[in-house]
């Protein structure tokens, strides 16, 4: 049983060699499709840090910042304030400097799915070598479409045989 399983996967596999001959892995398309992912990718990122940006905002204002440290006991409050304000500030100023990164980023990606987009529409607009060597080993066969469907006939009686014989035999 194993084996004829295996002989139909063969055949199958043959008639379909020339469609996986014909896909190119590295089109341009996919690699708009990758950048594209890439695009949304960095978008999410900078959605995150614009709220974290927001939050940090929020903090800095002098009453968020005596709430922060309500429960904390000092001799010097406005030392502890101080502290925390340029702590904020730190974060805050590192939160710009990765937005500004990702807005680059951005702007680059935007510009690679464009090239890659306009790649994409001249590939599909000229043949492939791969599908043109394809039409032409097929055009021998064109002419002679009843010969092919009389192989084809052949090869789908053989496999039928092969299978009656195996399962009978076992």
């Amino acid at each position: 049983m194993k084996l004829t399983t295996s002989l139909i996967l063969f055949f199958l596999a043959l008639l379909f060699t020339s469609v996986i001959l014909a896909q190119d892995g590295t089109s341009a398309a996919d690699t708009a499709a990758k950048l594209r992912l890439q695009l949304i990718e960095v978008q999410t990122k900078e959605a995150e840090l614009q709220a974290r940006l927001q939050q940090l905002d929020e903090d800095l204002k002098p009453g968020n910042i005596e709430r922060a440290l309500a429960g904390i006991g000092s001799t010097h409050p406005e030392e502890l304030r101080e502290h925390r304000r340029r702590q904020l500030t730190i974060e805050r100023n590192g939160v710009l400097a990765q937005l500004k990164t990702l807005e680059a980023s951005k702007a680059s990606l935007e510009s690679a799915i464009a090239a890659a987009e306009a790649r994409a529409h001249q590939q599909s607009a000229e043949p492939s070598p791969a599908i043109s060597n394809q039409m032409l080993m097929v055009q021998p066969f064109a002419g002679s479409r009843w010969l092919l469907i009389a192989i084809l006939g052949a090869v789908v009686i053989l496999i039928g045989g092969v299978v009656v014989f195996f399962v009978r035999r076992s």
